[in-house]
């Protein structure tokens, strides 16, 4: 077998995966004009194939552990989400709604269409993928293959991998430490100024916190001298909550102040402090449909509700949630033979993490019963809600709504357990042909408590209040009901408080098994190869089996209004792979290669409510590598992948949950005319008139502009259909030394992809089209006409999984590495971007797609750019060997392009809420400076600030937040709490 020497290994494997942590690569590259040792094979993200001078027919960007300890990253999910090959998605500045995890997004098309590996192995069961659960402090490098691997890994790498090289070998200790902190200047003087006029306590001018502390110990030896390497590693993080109310852009709960959107208001939820409530019975002969609010001085009496009493929830809420977090675990590995070197590894991960919002409430969209007798109500209070039946035991309805403002804000207790086993056997057969043989098992543990939350039930009861023996009891006794006052602002008692709150607990559970075998080959011994090339055919043959169970139980509590839900997904699987020298060596043919790739599966699905179905998939690709010299490496590739269901997709629990929503057909938004709202389920009544005298729509518009969607998952999905093309260039040009430049296009199109129709886009395709289709998902309140409510007994859009139409994006990736020798010390420069030329959706098959390039909110979330870009110069000091320089200084630049708001465009699929103020979110540039400082017995120091200059994220208006949003902007996108200071220290004995 031909040997590499370092360097001819490291440019290989820098053309091959266009490095972009360039500062690393280019030092390796000086030391090999030396003595170097001979390396046998490279191992390539995206193949099994194992050759010495293997190169990536598919676009790969590296990022190496010297890259996050410069970004002062503390867990993978923080510089993942720089790249700008991904999304940004749920993460620890998320609070409402979060489920504690960090997730990956690649090409903006899905978590679960992008597969996790730690070492090509799977990483943890689909619904329990948590980047929190990788070893920072063991990570040697992380590959990001974004160009399909299906064939290779399994059908669910359709937009590509993860893949976390572990350091699996220590002779010795690695210790390192961090400590960071936040700094921010709250100094916008316009939001500060409209949040003063509401009377709105100010966020400090300058404020530090946010703190996180990271600790890291590894330690591992050699066995039998050096025959094998035991290596055990323990890991702690903590981090300290951050509230809304201490960034001015997340004060007060943004709105608009005009119909154009032209400024802005401190607005808020609609459930406010006060109490308001809407007759739904007619009694009085005047106030059936009218919206009265308790008076603000906490007399009992009604005045009309109106947007002065709206609830500002921002305060409480988490733009850092707390957490803290352990992980452990080991690597083993022992070579027996030539024939059998055994390893196996056990990590396990136990993260706790609290999420908070505003506090709870009897919330509006559900018909209540009140007895016109109760003895909370005021004499004038009765008399507009009963009429003549005041004082009786008459019951009528009302929609009710109170805030539990003087209560304690929502939280939920997240704890996240994760244990994973691997085993395996690998070795060589004969001469050429070696074998893998390897087991996998995994298990996640979800328990969330749910605090603080009123249950509507115990509220329907406590609301129903006599009076007995001179005391005012609940008419329903039973449980020892307390009733509740919310005729007066002054709220219910300590007592009736106690009584409507009901914690609510959940436990989700999810295993996986995966068994994998596979031998690979070099034909070439047996003659099969090329005429032209120097190496024969490669091959690879493997099968896997693999298992997913998903149970989730819920309380009694929810049981009222969702279910528990259970599954398991059995998968049977075969892969081959081949890799071709067609050429090598000739008048412009330096090398000439053709790989094929191949995956057959069969998946076997069940569970306790549904019948067992069985479906099959294929995925293959095809990939041409093509050098002219050793200067420039052409490369393509084309894959087909068919993607099944995941577990969660097919059996998550459906139950109805908040959406952005904003009703055309209601009161203060009826834009609609009666025909388009008829076919969403209005009636003449309800829309009311347009001419005189006219009459306002009675039905209520959406909260805050949150509806009610009703998701879940669909065990009778089918699989969806995907194409990857990928085709570019990788250039090392001789004339130009220590330079790697890489350009690639891509495009990737997934028919009947799985997902859900959004609830803005079912109400506004109904309202243009009259689709059928559209209509049949909206589901109005049959009181009221809402699309809002607690639970199904409410208003809701149908948003469940389905079969829909297709997902296309398409772009070009340009990566660049370059070390320039000043004299004065080397500039090493690393560079990574992205253009987005499209990123489409088709809602349905035949009925029309949008385009999400460039916009931002509404149906299209989060900001899609059409340009991203990471740009990282990192000068090595010559003068190091003095105590006060650096050995290091580094500048990263950050650019996150433009978008303008979707919901301005003509486009029928994403038309809503107009603005000016919102209208664009400019360029964003960030810059990260960092220092690096190796002192004595092997110490290095690190300290940095990212967001140097302390730049706000957007303000953007609540409703427009629909995807991953907190706080009124997109924290997961921009840097929500300011400058981040952290110093950390690495030793390694």
């Amino acid at each position: 077998m031909k040997k590499l020497t370092t360097r001819s290994l490291i440019m290989s494997s820098v053309a091959a995966s266009a490095i972009f942590s360039g500062w690393v690569a280019a030092p390796a590259m000086a030391q090999a004009d030396g003595a170097s040792p001979a390396v046998e094979e490279v191992v390539v993200t995206g193949t099994r194939i194992r050759r010495p001078n293997l190169k990536s027919a598919s676009p790969i960007t590296t990022v190496d552990a010297a890259e996050v300890k410069l970004q002062g990253s503390t867990g993978v999910d923080s510089y993942l989400a720089k790249l700008p090959q991904i999304e940004a998605g749920n993460n620890e500045n998320q609070s409402n709604n979060s489920d504690g995890t960090a997730g990956v997004n690649l090409r903006s098309l899905g978590g679960n269409r992008a597969l996790v590996l730690i070492d090509g192995q799977r990483f943890l069961p689909s619904l329990g993928v948590d980047l929190n659960f990788v070893p920072s402090v063991l990570v040697e490098r992380t590959d990001v293959l974004t160009g399909g691997a299906s064939s290779v890994y399994g059908s669910d790498a359709m937009s590509g991998v993860v893949n976390f090289i572990m350091k699996k070998r220590l002779d010795g200790v690695i210790v390192d430490a961090q400590y960071s902190i936040y700094n921010h200047k709250n100094d916008n003087d316009y939001l500060r100024g409209i949040q003063a006029a509401r009377g709105f306590k100010l966020a400090d001018k300058n404020v530090w916190d946010g703190k996180k502390y990271d600790f890291n110990i590894a330690a591992g030896g050699r066995i039998n001298e050096g025959k094998g390497n035991i290596l055990g590693y323990f890991g702690y993080r903590k981090m300290e909550a951050v509230r809304q109310d201490a960034r001015d852009y997340s004060n007060c709960a943004l709105n608009f102040a005009d119909d154009k959107g032209s400024s802005f208001a401190c607005g808020g939820s609609g459930n406010h402090a006060y109490g308001w409530f809407r007759p739904l019975d007619d009694l009085a002969g005047v106030n059936k449909n009218q919206n009265w609010a308790n008076a603000k001085d906490g007399s009992k009496t009604w005045v009309p509700n109106d947007s002065s009493f709206a609830y500002n929830y921002a305060p409480d809420n988490y733009t850092l949630r707390n957490s803290e977090r352990y992980q452990a675990g080991g690597f083993l590995n022992y070579t027996f033979n030539p024939h059998a070197e055994a390893y196996g590894s056990f990590m396990f991960m136990d993260d706790h993490s609290i999420s908070q919002v505003a506090p709870s409430a009897i919330w509006s969209g559900r018909a209540f019963d009140i007895n016109c007798n109760n003895p909370f109500l005021s004499t004038s209070q009765a008399s507009m809600l009963c009429g003549s039946a005041a004082g009786s035991s008459t019951t009528v309805k009302s929609w009710v709504s109170f805030r539990a403002a003087t209560g304690e804000p929502r939280r939920n207790d997240m704890r996240h357990t994760n244990y994973r086993f691997t085993a395996g056997l690998k070795g060589e057969i004969i001469d050429g042909w070696r074998y893998d043989a390897n087991y996998m098992h995994a298990i996640t543990v979800g328990q969330f408590n749910y605090q603080n939350d009123i249950n509507q039930d115990k509220a329907a009861q406590a609301l129903q209040a006599v009076l007995v023996n001179g005391q005012v009891v609940c008419k329903d006794s039973s449980n020892n009901c307390k009733p509740i006052d919310v005729f007066s602002a002054k709220g219910p008692s300590s007592e009736g408080y106690a009584f409507i709150y009901a914690p609510t607990f959940t436990r989700n559970e999810q295993t996986i098994d995966v068994y994998n075998a596979y031998v690979s080959g070099d034909l070439g011994q047996y003659g099969v190869k090329s005429p032209w090339a120097n190496d024969g055919v490669a091959v690879v043959a493997g099968l896997e089996h693999r298992t997913e169970t998903l149970d989730v139980k819920l309380d009694e509590t929810q049981l009222s209004y969702a279910t528990n839900a259970d599954g398991k997904v059995s998968v049977d699987e075969w892969f081959t792979e081949f890799d071709i020298p067609v050429v090598a060596d000739k008048p412009l043919i330096h090398s000439l290669n053709l790989a094929l790739g191949y995956r057959k599966s069969t998946y076997n699905t069940s569970s306790s409510t549904s019948v067992g179905s069985e479906k099959k998939t294929e995925t293959s690709k095809f990939e041409v590598r093509y050098a002219p010299t050793t200067d420039i490496l052409l490369r393509a590739s084309y894959n087909q992948a068919m993607r099944a269901a995941n577990i969660t997709e097919l059996f998550a629990a459906q139950g109805v949950g908040n959406v952005a929503l904003i009703d055309p057909c209601s009161e203060n938004n009826r834009v609609a005319s009666l025909e388009q709202c008829q076919r969403t389920g209005v009636t003449a009544a309800q829309y009311g008139t347009t001419t005189p005298p006219i009459k306002r729509s009675t039905i209520p518009d959406t909260p805050a502009d949150v509806g009610t969607a009703l998701g879940g998952g669909n065990p009778d999905l089918s699989p969806e259909r995907a194409k990857t093309t990928t085709f570019g260039f990788v250039l090392t040009p001789r004339f130009v030394s220590n330079l790697v430049l890489s350009v690639d296009y891509y495009k990737i199109r997934i028919e009947d992809y799985i997902g859900s129709v959004p609830a803005q886009t079912a109400v506004s395709q109904c309202i243009e089209t009259g689709s059928a289709f559209y209509c049949g998902l909206i589901h109005r309140d049959p009181i009221t006409g809402a699309l809002y409510g607690s639970d199904k007994k409410g208003g809701y859009v149908i948003s469940t999984n389905v079969n829909t139409g297709y997902l296309e994006t398409k772009g070009i990736d340009i990566t660049a590495n370059y070390r320039l020798a000043t004299g004065y010390g080397d500039v090493n420069f690393g560079f990574v971007g992205t253009l987005l030329n499209a990123l489409e959706t088709e809602v349905l098959p035949g009925l029309g797609s949008y385009d999400c390039k460039g916009l931002y909110g509404g149906t299209c979330g989060q900001p899609s750019p059409k340009w991203r870009h990471n740009l990282r110069a990192t000068w090595t000091v010559p003068w190091a060997d003095r105590f006060y320089v650096p050995t290091s200084v580094s500048l990263n630049w950050r650019h996150f392009g433009g978008t303008e708001l979707a919901t301005n465009t003509n486009d029928q699929y994403l038309t809503g809420t107009k603005s000016t103020i919102n209208a664009r979110i400019g360029n964003y540039d960030y810059f990260d400076l960092a220092v690096t400082k190796d002192l004595p017995h092997g110490l290095v120091l690190r300290a940095g600030i990212n967001n140097l200059f302390d730049k706000d994220p957007p303000a953007i208006m609540s409703g427009l937040l629909v995807e991953n949003g907190n706080g009124n902007t997109f924290p997961s996108t921009y840097d929500p709490l300011g400058r981040m200071l952290f110093v950390g220290l690495s030793a390694k004995f």
